[in-house]
């Protein structure tokens, strides 16, 4: 019996960047970048931070739900206002 193997088409990388959207002078937002730079000293992981304020489109996609951790690669809505660190162990948890 042939046992099936399904290859991730995404690089161990791409599935471990994530996208914080926010505003520069946001506490939520500061707070959830925080948070994230405290899990990554344990979980390997990478984000970058996006200010919506750059991009009408984006503002008029979030406005005032900030901050929002998203995957790039789904566009994922993984948690917002608050770093739910269940939802970001759930979703990492994925690719392990």
């Amino acid at each position: 019996m042939t046992k099936k193997i399904e290859l991730n088409p995404f690089t161990s990388d791409e599935i471990k960047t994530l996208i914080v959207y926010g505003r520069e002078d946001c506490h939520l937002c500061q707070n959830m970048i925080l948070a994230l730079q405290d899990i990554q000293e344990r979980i390997p992981f990478n984000f970058k931070v996006i200010d919506i304020d750059s991009d009408p489109e984006l503002i008029a996609l979030y406005g005032e739900k900030i901050p929002v951790l998203v995957s790039p690669l789904t566009n994922q809505e993984i948690c917002h206002y608050f770093l739910d660190v269940a939802a970001l162990d759930d979703y990492l948890g994925k690719f392990r």
